[in-house]
């Protein structure tokens, strides 16, 4: 099954650029323990990746005009500060390995329930199909 783990905590980005160089790489074997957790348990990751701060989201806000607006979608006490996307055995499989991630990080596990694959000419701006 392919989940996708969600990353937050409270002031992730300020607490992120108050780290030394050494905390931050803390951090990160953290995320490559997570990898070996995660094919352990039969698994793998299948990729993953920080995002920018909410300040540089730009969101398309429903309704007519579709108006856009600087900013998350959403007000939120803690940040979306990262994701990674796995192949499981199952969600209990993911959760007991994501007990090596941060602990002052909350994690969710969700399954993908489908996807989009990119047609061959998706970088030249086509459409995808959803598998």
């Amino acid at each position: 099954m392919k989940v996708v783990v969600l990353l937050a905590e409270p002031d992730h980005y300020a607490r992120w650029t108050a780290m030394s160089d050494d905390e931050q790489q803390a951090v990160f074997d953290t995320f490559h323990a997570f990898d070996r957790a995660i094919g352990d348990r039969g698994g793998s990751l299948l990729g993953g990746e920080g995002l920018a701060g909410p300040r540089s989201a730009r969101t398309l806000r429903p309704g007519p005009g579709r108006l856009v607006t600087d900013g998350p979608y959403a007000e939120a006490a803690e940040q979306l500060g990262g994701f990674f996307i796995v192949e499981a055995v199952s969600i209990e499989s993911v959760l007991e390995a994501a007990r090596v991630l941060p602990d002052t990080w909350s994690i969710e596990v969700r399954p993908v329930e489908g996807s989009v694959e990119p047609s061959v000419g998706a970088a030249a701006g086509t459409e995808g199909s959803r598998s």
